[in-house]
């Protein structure tokens, strides 16, 4: 297909070195991987800075770039409260409360924390349900890429998908979970460096924050739901109801079901995120990791959240040229606002850095999934079901090791399969958030009650995590979002209410499925006996585990330092952005 965008050979040329350095880190740390422990832990070796980028990277894949930028043109500002009340708070308590239990357990993964904590069912359903999640989550950054492929170098859709998919599977599958990160890493300061001009570019274009203002007034005026003139520049003033604002959702919706259920569910109990702190080579750079992560999680809208904004007056300007492709039903497939903004702005050369920014974005998802899945399928799954340890250690991890890189294999098949599903949603955004709902926010339940409450027990955390999926399933299935015209978006057992927009269908999901989730486990857990002493439990529960004294630490390079700095800055960030 013609895409309409005139790349230069420097243009490729600039995407070649990127390719040829990503695949050159795998193939520099394949000798490293001698073991299950170094392919799919690092061997807990990562400096915090290194596992801190890691940790962001890893979550600036298509979720944000793609879908957020589209959800900045769709919902404004208000899509920082993904960041701001929905990562920040969450990362500072990951950091401080909770990672000193998944670090000091010497668990290899979060559904291995369920099982030292609970017992082997409990873990044996977190580890399936999470499976599936990354899967469909991988899949979500293998069909953006190829999107991105498909409208930029007008390849094939279908030929796209499958290059992507053997570019992540070649380097993850030679360097493991260390090859992941280091290009994680390499892959944030591009991702930095090739989309800032975008953003320079395109404000210059509409005058500024205050000629952004001004532009988007009577467009947002004349909307069909007459919002107030300032909606797409704010993020809480307009949340006293749900039709004042473009997400469809109160402030207390947004509280509970971003603020607390959604955000702890995946910054604090996601493997694929807490993978990266585990990987660190203390507790105290585990704990770090999350907060040195969090400084440029929160500037980050103002790299893909506010080209967004400006791309809504583009779109509403005569003369400017930019336009979204449309959906059948007519309506502007959101997703492609990145790719347009690229092709709005960027000259030859400087265009090649920008599509190498989105395929690393795109990549660094695809591989963080991939490399979760394949710790968790061999670990909780494989070792605990298929082939348990035997006496001789060498053979044990020669064999873990094996079928951790066929797992890796088998991962990027099956997301192939997911890019198929994540094309009919219309908003990847949107699919992620149904996601991370109906598995997140459960668990964040189960794991938040055995943290802080040694009574819970493994019967009661195990229905408790199962009802809260179930629920999360009835939910999605009774109610839909207005328009919906797929299936895929709710609705398919029947239509008892409709949401505005689908990011309320969300929230609201997360909260019941959190809600159902904590009562179940508390109630079962005052009806059942725990069968774990105390002495099992130390260093699992916050009550019987020995506070952390960072008293011979830096006091600048302590934990809660760095998190008073981090809480005070967003702080500021939301008040100038009230």
């Amino acid at each position: 297909m013609n895409s309409g965008f005139l790349l230069s050979w420097i243009d490729y040329l600039v995407m070649i070195i990127y390719f040829a350095f990503v695949l050159g880190i795998g193939w520099a740390l394949k000798r490293y991987m001698k073991d299950a422990s170094a392919f799919l832990e690092a061997g807990r070796s990562m400096p915090a800075w290194v596992a801190g980028l890691a940790f962001i990277s890893t979550n600036l894949g298509a979720l944000e770039v793609m879908g957020m930028t589209g959800s900045g043109m769709k919902y404004g500002m208000l899509t920082t409260h993904f960041y701001w009340i929905g990562a920040i708070p969450a990362m500072v308590f990951l950091a401080i409360f909770m990672m000193p239990f998944y670090y000091g357990s010497k668990a290899r993964s979060v559904p291995e924390y369920l099982k030292l904590r609970y017992d082997e069912k409990t873990r044996g359903l977190n580890a399936i349900l999470f499976a599936v999640m990354t899967i469909l989550a991988s899949g979500i950054s293998m069909y953006a890429l190829a999107i991105l492929m498909e409208k930029v170098l007008g390849w094939n859709f279908h030929l796209s998908l499958i290059l992507s998919a053997a570019i992540v599977l070649a380097y993850t599958y030679l360097g493991g979970l260390s090859s992941a990160i280091y290009n994680e890493v390499l892959q944030f300061f591009i991702i930095v460096v090739g989309l800032l001009p975008i953003v320079i570019l395109s404000l210059k274009d509409v005058g500024g924050w205050h000629g952004l203002q001004q532009s988007l007034a009577p467009i947002v005026s004349h909307m069909p739901q007459h919002y107030a003139p300032d909606t797409w520049t704010t993020t809480w003033k307009y949340t006293g109801t749900a039709k004042a604002n473009p997400l469809g959702v109160e402030w207390y919706g947004i509280f509970a079901g971003l603020g607390f259920v959604l955000s702890f569910g995946y910054w604090c109990t996601n493997f694929l995120i807490v993978q990266r702190a585990m990987s660190a080579k203390s507790t105290t750079a585990a704990r770090n990791t999350p907060l040195i992560g969090a400084i440029p999680k929160m500037f980050i809208p103002f790299l893909i959240i506010v080209p967004g904004i400006v791309a809504l007056v583009l779109a509403n300007t005569p003369g400017k040229g930019f336009s979204l492709p449309l959906n059948e039903a007519g309506q502007p497939i959101y997703d492609y606002t990145i790719i347009m903004l690229l092709k709005q702005y960027l000259p030859a050369g400087v265009l090649g850095l920008g599509v190498t920014a989105l395929l690393a974005s795109f990549m660094s998802g695809m591989a963080g999934n991939v490399s979760a899945f394949n710790t968790v399928w061999t670990y909780d799954i494989y070792q605990s079901y298929i082939r348990p340890t035997t006496k001789d250690k060498v053979s044990d991890d020669n064999h873990y090791l094996f079928v951790g890189r066929m797992a890796t294999i088998f991962g990027v098949v099956v997301s192939i399969a997911a890019a198929y599903l994540a094309s009919m949603f219309g908003n990847i955004m949107d699919f992620l958030q149904t996601i991370f709902s109906m598995v997140n926010a459960p668990l964040f339940a189960v794991i938040f009650l055995g943290m802080f409450w040694k009574r819970a027990t493994g019967h009661a955390a195990f229905t408790g995590l199962l009802a809260g999926f179930f629920i999360a399933l009835m939910h999605h299935g009774l109610t839909f979002p207005e328009g919906a015209d797929t299936l895929v978006k709710g609705g398919w057992i029947a239509h008892l209410h409709a949401y505005p927009v689908e990011m309320a269908q969300n929230f609201w999901t997360a909260i019941f499925a959190c809600s159902t989730s904590a009562i179940v486990t508390v109630v079962l857990s005052l009806l059942t006996t725990q069968k774990k002493s105390d002495d099992e439990l130390k260093g699992l529960v916050y009550v019987l585990t020995p506070k952390l004294n960072e008293e011979s630490v830096p006091w600048y390079t302590r934990s809660t330092t760095l998190a008073i700095i981090v809480l005070a800055l967003v702080s500021i960030l939301t008040i100038l952005f009230w």
